[in-house]
């Protein structure tokens, strides 16, 4: 299998979430000040304000969305997409459940026997921030092993290996979830379902409305989210169904903020053989002129054990613009407190659209680039950056505290870092005469984020691949033809410096720490002329200011998922124990080639070196035995556990000798 990794997709997260969480918080709300540093000489910066403000009324604000969108229909809808107007009450079917989900007011449920004892240690979701929880498809609280896969929750027991529940869930397709206790609250993204609009017949004129599609045919987005108790054989005690496409969530202790982009649900007509682009941009114009509030707003189900409620999800009240906004989508925050009953998240809408969010403990910072839902997910100039600020230190809504900008596009997340108060950004900007990266430092001046710092220059023609901040400290991996990485001190704020600049073939896409003064990459290694040809493992020493490569792991035509999503990666200090998936690949470390196809990479962090220690493969007869490589790893006690759709396989941690293969059913 060929991989195209030079267009590899943004991590995701998290990443529409990041103006949903934070922008849907500032309702009624004055947001000024926000920083312009497109001043290209690093001079002081220009500033321009961004407002957010809420409606009025319901009537205002219909009013204002439709002379937003109007100028911007076309015969094919609107430039940025066309949007699909669903029948009343055409959410998913709140999900399905093993039990009947539990009445609301109804306690939580008693602690486990498995709650109840002393988890041994062990490692958990591999996270940009400590005491920032991010979905993940699996968690465990060393007492347990929680997946989801093929729409159905199963727990598995540490301490008998046994698998415990298999919670089957429906609406869209649950891939992430986040624990609490004996719950877990689990995401499903929906489909996007697209249909083609009948053809007009010959001699007719264009339709006002096109007739509605058979609901199998509708082009939506729906999102659903499960509470799932876990105790005893596992049971639903309830579903939300949204109308919008989910995109992240955050978890601070028991509460969960949770994202969802939903477009106007507008169903838009299509030119024909006869009736032509002036007729059906008409016909478009006029379902944006007879629309109501309710083909705007998202919509709501919500299922419990006494019955099920629909409705509008925001009120009117509750949603807020920028002063400039194109009300071509909206992205609304929902808040649950996971040992609570299910709820519908008291939401809070914005009309807008986002990229990537970053939490620290305290602070949750909202970037929007503008690139996620660009067409072709580029923007033909150089990119900007708008970043808010909240603080999440309570349990409510996030409360909006800053705003600023910069120039240029992120990576993901892991371009942003919080440190002694102020916040560095790293960004990719190009024009004309070509690309290149940079880091800007901002410091919150009142409700501002003034830029006070930068340094730029990086990787002229490149882009960014990796960024990892570590205290004053940043490293920087771009590549093209060869990947530079960048040491740039950042002890002085206001004068960001590169102090090193390590150029060797191929790239690193997510850089780890591996204890004092050393550097762990995961990426693609390349030819001299960037031609990629497999997985790589590196292993950098950093205690001088230009970092150095002591070791490489190399598997030919290979690919690991680590390098779109790191919560694939294992590192465990205490082991110098190290687990990467990989998919194809020929082992080239010395010796004679050991073909494989997939499995869990296993190597020791040997001093200088790393040395291979095995590769676990599942199979399984519900995949008719086919290998396939384990997306997760993880410790537990002395065993490491590995999960895969086909089940969870059982090693011992020094010699990966199989202890027990936990089949999921």
């Amino acid at each position: 299998m060929k991989h195209d990794l030079s267009g590899r997709p943004r991590l995701a997260l998290t990443a529409a979430v990041v103006v949903a969480l934070g922008v849907g918080v500032t309702i009624g709300a004055l947001v000024v000040g926000a920083n312009d540093d497109r001043d290209g000489d690093g001079g002081p910066p220009v500033r321009h304000g961004i407002s957010l403000v809420s409606f009025d009324t319901c009537d205002a604000a219909l009013a204002e969305m439709k002379s937003r969108v109007l100028p911007r229909v076309g015969p094919y809808g609107l430039d940025e997409g066309t949007f699909v107007e669903m029948e009343d009450g055409d959410l998913p079917a709140a999900g399905g459940r093993a039990e009947a989900p539990a009445a609301p007011g109804a306690a939580p449920a008693e602690d486990s026997a498995a709650s109840k004892q002393a988890a041994p240690e062990h490692s958990t979701t591999n996270v940009h921030e400590q005491g920032v929880d991010e979905p993940d498809l699996v968690k465990t609280d060393g007492r347990r092993v929680v997946s989801v896969a093929d729409g159905v929750v199963r727990v598995v027991d540490v301490a008998s290996r046994a698998q415990t529940a298999a919670v089957s869930l429906e609406g869209g397709h649950p891939t992430q979830l986040l624990l609490a206790g004996d719950r877990a609250l689990v995401m499903s993204g929906g489909d996007a379902i697209a249909y083609d609009t009948p053809g007009i017949a010959p001699g007719e004129p264009a339709p006002r409305r096109t007739p509605k599609p058979a609901p199998t045919d509708t082009f939506q987005y729906a999102s659903t989210l499960t509470l799932v108790d876990l105790t005893g054989t596992g049971r639903v005690l309830g579903t939300l169904s949204l109308d919008g496409s989910y995109l992240d969530a955050r978890q601070v202790g028991a509460v969960a903020r949770v994202v969802v982009r939903s477009v106007p649900r507008l169903e838009f007509t299509y030119p024909g053989e006869e009736a032509g682009p002036a007729h059906a941009m008409l016909a478009n114009k006029d379902v944006v002129a007879n629309s109501t509030i309710a083909d705007w707003l998202p919509a709501y189900r919500l299922e419990t054990g006494t019955g099920a409620t629909t409705g509008q999800l925001t009120d009117c009240a509750d949603v807020s613009h920028p002063v400039d906004y194109s009300a071509t989508a909206m992205l609304t925050v929902l808040t649950f407190d996971l040992t609570k009953d299910l709820g519908t998240g008291d939401p809070v809408t914005i009309v807008a659209d986002g990229d990537t969010v970053y939490g620290t403990g305290a602070n949750l910072y909202v970037a929007d680039d503008h690139v996620a839902h660009a067409m072709g997910g580029t923007r033909a100039d150089g990119g900007r950056t708008e970043l808010y600020q909240f603080d999440i230190s309570g349990a409510g809504k996030p409360v909006h505290v800053a705003s600023g900008g910069v120039d240029g596009t992120l990576l993901n997340q892991y371009s942003l870092s919080e440190h002694d108060g102020d916040l560095r950004v790293a960004t990719t900007t190009s024009d004309r005469s070509g690309s290149q990266s940079r880091i800007t430092v901002l410091r919150r001046d009142g409700n501002t984020l003034d830029r006070v710092g930068l340094v730029d220059g990086l990787g002229v023609g490149e882009r960014i691949y990796a960024v990892r901040y570590f205290g004053d400290t940043a490293y920087v991996v771009t590549f093209r033809q060869t990947d530079p990485l960048y040491t740039v001190d950042l002890s002085d704020p206001a004068a960001p410096k590169v102090t090193g600049e390590l150029k060797i073939t191929g790239y690193s896409a997510y850089l780890h720490p591996a204890g004092e003064g050393r550097l762990i990459g995961v990426g693609q290694e390349a030819d001299t002329s960037g031609r990629v040809t497999g997985a790589q493992i590196s292993l950098f020493d950093t205690t001088k200011p230009g970092a150095t490569r002591l070791a490489q792991y190399h598997l030919e035509d290979s690919w690991t998922e680590v390098e779109g999503d790191p919560h694939a990666f294992l590192y465990w200090p205490d082991k110098g124990l190290l687990v990467v998936p990989v998919s194809g690949g020929v082992a080239v470390t010395g010796g004679e080639p050991e073909r494989m196809t997939a499995g869990a990479l296993v190597l020791k962090v040997d001093g200088n070196s790393f040395r291979q220690t095995g590769m676990l493969t599942h199979t399984s007869d519900r995949y008719d035995g086919v290998p396939m490589a384990p997306r997760r790893a993880m410790v537990i006690g002395d065993e490491l556990w590995t999960v895969s759709e086909a089940g969870v396989l059982v090693s011992d941690l020094d010699s990966l000798g199989q202890l027990a293969w936990v089949a999921f059913t």
